[in-house]
């Protein structure tokens, strides 16, 4: 009878929800005569604010009505507002009256309890703070108090979304208040359709509008200042850190409510009501707060004519255009600077000092001011003579390094000697120094070695590594030698054991080196610049002091310039400091990379500092920026574009004002990045400005985060001890961390943060090693997770359950072995799935429809019906299926993956690698099924010939075939206006055929490889003016076919720089024809 009895109260529950509450017991105040009511001249947005507390502190509380009429005149029931209060003019004397709905827009529910801080009995006072005495008051009729309860209950329970529910205002996502343009995005969410049952008052709506809007302008006008005074700063710092907590909040309220329950049964539905009930009375009363802190700041802001700053620049960047594109000029410039800096007269004279005939190792060091080009001088030498030693390492130093996870490192840089037993697992972390530096003397026992230590910044970190090369036998000493580059002379010298006559020391560029860097970098060509910016250039690059990193930084800025406009070149060197080219100094260097900082335009500057996140010397990998920027809100929202392609932009942007440098290209594309350690310690410095952004390298700069002034927003953590330390960095976690929304780890640490504490994570990337399992187990309660790229050495654990992770757009995991959650396909923003190397489709998959990268699935335990649902996954742009061993497919599944292939038309990058039996013709009956993709790589899949749709494919780069025999089609592919890379596997070559390419054919081919178990050497012919920009050719053939021939008109091939030959097991390459 239980059962029966319950769902009775709970329908009597419902019945009550739907009704108003019966009022507090309140003592009213005397009411006041409309006659004389002053009249006041206060702002709407203030005046609503007044109304509304008004409201709250003197409306009465009588005997619920359920029949209330409308609301009689405010005179009836309102009091004068107060008298003006000089200490708060934001809040009294600015009233203009009361401004309440009329009653018929108020849909109320609730219970019928008092607040336990107040009484009904009327001879006990509130406690509340709102009001006087409990009780009834005679003279207060009962729709009057039916209505003033039935407001209070309105604002307190549901108006939260209409407190906050501001326009689309299109904010720029600066360092500062790199929070505003996801706040207003979430804000606009609250107000939307989904919402809309919670209505509230339309004048309390347009509060936050008004008050934060204002407060933007006023903080991009600050953006744009060079300093700022103690006031405004503070004021800066206090909007920012209130916005944080605004959104914090926001989020809250989203955990709890926002996901609606339309599904749930009708008892469960009426039960999650009480019991949230509660919680929204918490959440209310803490946005109330937040609005009271908004209005005050709002106020400051007037009090001290924090809008009367001036901007020093007003710089915009094109990110409005469909597509922003990487400067030509970039990848050459860099090269360009290079040659500069490695000149014959430095270069040759390096490559004397190493390659004489001295058997004892010789160690030289390169010492000069950041950005004179050390790392460029040593890494030129390094390549050219490397094939001269037998073993050859070139390794970075971090300013605080981690020596256990440093040194093994170099240890894996050096092959294993056979049959030495060296312990190469994680487990070397937890080992002795001296036992590394053992197994590294070890392998280079009896080699040759050259070994550049890169940026090496005080001499313990020497002296620790010159271990491994000073205890070398003298019997074993072959010549080796080690090239140290470093700012301090003292380390130098100490470096090469005292030998003055093996220390370069860097110079600068001289004039014309410097003026031919700048012009080449500003207008393309050295020779072709307007003669009116000839003196101001020469003053320029003289402040510049011949540094290259100074050089590049100052021209990229003034290309950045859509106009070449005299006063701005003036504006510039007015700008850069006068001691500058005498005296260089870090502070200077740092003065001239500010100015590109100062000049960044202001949707920049977030993206910008969020490079912080990465350690120094680390390959940044493009889609992983544009991902997490995404993630965090720090890119522009513009009406009808896609935000990857904004978010491209910006890279783009960034690495064409030489803020961050180009690093890996694929397929003709920039993939990868990395920032100088000068630009990396400004960054840092203005993170630590702006509270963006904390890096922790220890327990110790863990436990100063406890004195920190604000609270932590993002951390990235580089813990390398191990074992007891991590232990300290976990007992160290600080309550100002709580509210951490990014996190970062690196290195050999196998300290795991508490991401349980971390409640308002949108961002996680972690790039670990170590021998323990990475328990992810606590994601599952990360509501705001959007991000989540995890790359460890052994297993991942995930929850069994994620379908709670309703915000995750991105899931890239490296590990070991990885089971996939079921539920994955429940995810509704889903956007990028990378896992491990030939994991199992997840079942479902055709319901993964925002899917737009799927990497690293295999086919051979997928099912049939999960093999045909990638067809329906008509988003996708890159899809990338690989398998380890080779791939059994039945018949079955190889038509339906052919036929799921053909429907994605959107596709931009093809992958399908493994081997493939009884693939048919499968595909080549397809009709055009790609209309943009760049990149198509079907390794796996033998085909009978080249398929004819491959020939209309115009914004084709990357081609890789595997195909039974030569083809008329050869010549086809030659027409295709985009192809960069050609790599064909020929499973047979008929006698006395051969594949002639002929003049014209394949205009911009740069790479192009052959392989086959027989003799492609034989079939292959170039005719004069074939491939004119063919710089590498790959054969591969088997030993046992070759007839030792060779391709018949290599002479044609007039770019070709590198030949390489795969005989089998040989290999002989040839370079610089």
């Amino acid at each position: 009878c239980s059962t029966p009895l319950l769902l009775l109260l709970l329908l009597v529950d419902q019945r009550r929800l739907s009704r108003p509450l019966p009022p507090r017991a309140r003592t009213p105040p005397p009411v006041a005569d409309p006659a004389q009511l002053p009249t006041h001249t206060a702002p709407d947005h203030l005046s609503s604010y007044a109304s509304s507390v008004r409201l709250r502190r003197r409306t009465t509380g009588a005997t619920y009505s359920p029949r209330a009429p409308a609301a009689p005149p405010c005179a009836e029931y309102c009091s004068p507002p107060p008298a003006a209060d000089p200490a708060h003019p934001s809040i009294s004397g600015r009233g203009s009256g009361c401004s309440h709905p009329p009653p018929a827009r108020l849909r109320r529910r609730s219970t019928a309890a008092p607040r336990r801080s107040e009484s009904l009995d009327p001879a006990r006072p509130s406690t509340s703070g709102r009001g006087s005495s409990a009780g009834t008051h005679p003279s207060c009729p009962d729709h009057l108090s039916s209505y003033a309860s039935t407001v209070r209950l309105q604002r307190r329970i549901t108006a939260i979304p209409h407190l906050f529910s501001v326009a689309r205002v299109e904010m720029s996502v600066s360092a500062t208040m790199g929070v505003m343009k996801p706040l207003l995005g979430k804000l606009a969410e609250l107000a939307g359709n989904e919402y809309s049952r919670l209505k509230g008052v339309r004048k309390q709506a347009s509060f936050l509008e008004k008050e934060l809007s204002a407060m933007n302008a006023a903080l991009e006008k600050m953006e744009l200042m060079d300093e700022l005074d103690p006031v405004a700063r503070d004021w800066r710092d206090h909007v920012r850190e209130m916005s944080y907590e605004i959104e914090n909040c926001i989020d809250d309220f989203l955990r709890k409510f926002g996901g609606g329950h339309a599904k749930v049964g009708f008892i469960r539905k009426t039960a999650l009501r009480l019991k949230m009930l509660g919680q929204r009375h918490r959440i209310a009363d803490r946005m109330e707060e937040l609005k009271v802190l908004a209005l005050e700041a709002n106020e400051r802001r007037l009090r001290y004519n924090i809008d009367e700053c001036n901007p020093n620049s007003s710089y915009e960047c094109n990110h409005n255009s469909s597509f922003v594109a990487i400067d030509p000029r970039m990848s050459a410039i860099y090269i360009e600077a290079a040659g500069l800096v490695g000149t014959d007269g430095p270069r040759k004279e390096l490559v004397s000092l190493l390659t004489d005939t001295e058997k004892k190792l010789k160690v030289v060091s390169i010492v000069g001011f950041g950005g004179l080009g050390k790392t460029t001088l040593a890494k030129r030498v390094y390549d050219e003579i490397r094939e001269q030693f037998d073993c050859t390492a070139f390794v970075p130093v971090s300013q605080k390094p981690n020596m256990t996870e440093f040194m093994t490192g170099l240890l894996h840089r050096f092959p294993k000697p056979p049959k030495l037993e060296i312990d190469e697992s994680s487990q070397a972390q937890a080992r002795g120094m001296q036992d590394i530096i053992d197994d590294i003397i070890k392998r280079l026992k009896k080699k040759r070695y050259l070994i550049v230590i890169d940026d090496l910044w005080d001499q313990s970190t020497w002296n620790t590594i010159s271990r491994a090369f000073r205890e070398e036998f003298p019997e074993d000493a072959k010549g080796s030698r080690v090239i140290v580059t470093t700012r301090v002379e003292g380390v130098a010298y100490g470096a090469c054991y005292s030998r003055p006559e093996c220390i370069y020391r860097m110079k600068p560029l001289g004039e014309q080196d410097s003026k031919r860097l700048f012009f080449r970098r500003v207008y393309g060509s050295e020779d072709d610049h307007p003669s009116r910016f000839e003196e101001i250039s020469a003053e320029i690059l003289k402040k510049c002091g011949g540094l290259p990193l100074a050089i590049i930084t100052i021209a990229s800025l003034l290309a950045s310039r859509p106009q070449r406009i005299r006063d701005e070149w003036e504006s510039i060197r007015n700008s850069l400091g006068t001691q500058f080219a005498v005296n260089p100094t870090l502070d200077g260097m740092r003065s001239i990379l500010n100015l590109s900082y100062i000049h960044l335009p202001l949707q920049l500057r977030a993206s910008f500092l969020h490079l912080g996140f990465y350690p120094a010397d680390c390959e940044i990998e493009r889609d992983d920026l544009v991902r997490q920027w995404l993630a965090e809100g720090l890119v522009n929202k513009l009406h009808g574009r896609d935000m990857e392609v904004v978010a491209n932009n910006y890279f783009n942007e960034l690495v064409n004002r030489s803020l961050i440098q180009p690093d890996r290209t694929k397929c003709g594309e920039l993939v990868s990045c990395r920032v100088h350690d000068m630009m990396l310690d400004l960054i840092l410095s203005k993170c630590e400005e702006h509270n963006f952004l904390r890096v922790e390298c220890n327990s110790e700069d863990m436990a100063r985060e406890h004195g920190w002034k604000y609270k932590v927003h993002r951390i990235s953590m580089n813990f390398s001890g191990g074992g007891a330390a991590d232990e300290t960095a976990s007992g160290t976690i600080p309550s100002s961390m709580s509210h951490v929304r990014s996190v970062a780890h690196f290195g050999g640490s196998t300290y795991m943060p508490p991401l349980l504490h971390f409640k308002y994570l949108r961002v996680i990337l972690f790039k670990i090693s170590g021998e323990k399992t990475t328990d992810l187990t606590a994601i599952s309660q990360l509501f705001q997770l959007k991000y989540l790229k995890v790359s460890v050495t052994q297993r991942i654990k995930l929850p069994t359950e994620i379908q709670g992770l309703v915000h995750l757009e991105t899931l890239d995991l490296y590990c070991y072995q990885l089971k996939i959650p079921s539920d994955i396909v429940r995810l509704p923003c889903l956007s990028n799935l990378i896992v491990p190397k030939g994991t199992k489709l997840p079942k479902g998959i055709r319901n993964m429809k925002s899917l737009r990268t799927l990497d690293g699935f295999g086919l051979r335990w997928s099912l049939l019906e999960d093999i045909e649902g990638l067809g329906e996954l008509t988003n996708l742009k890159c899809l990338n299926l690989v398998e380890g061993d080779v791939d059994i497919l039945t018949t079955s599944e190889v038509v339906a993956l052919a036929s799921s292939i053909g429907m994605l038309h959107d596709l931009i990058y093809l992958c399908i690698h493994g081997t493939f039996f009884d693939t048919g013709d499968h595909l080549s009956s397809l009709s055009g099924p790609f209309r943009h993709i760049k990149v198509l790589k079907l390794c796996g899949w033998v085909m009978p010939g080249v398929p004819k749709w491959i020939c209309g494919l115009e914004c084709l780069s990357w081609l890789e075939l595997n195909i039974m025999t030569c083809t008329d089609e050869f010549h086809a592919l030659g027409e295709l206006p985009s192809l960069v890379h050609l790599s064909l596997w020929l499973d047979s070559i008929p006698e006395d055929s051969a594949v002639i390419f002929s003049t014209g054919l394949y205009p911009v081919l740069e790479t192009f490889r052959c392989l086959s178990k027989y003799d492609v050497t034989a079939c292959l012919a170039f005719e004069a003016g074939a491939m004119p920009k063919l710089r590498r050719l790959g054969l591969q053939f088997h030993k046992d076919q070759w007839g030792g021939a060779t391709p018949v008109g290599l002479e044609h091939l007039l770019s070709l720089e590198n030949i390489s030959v795969d005989i089998t097991c040989c290999s002989l390459e040839v370079e610089d024809k």
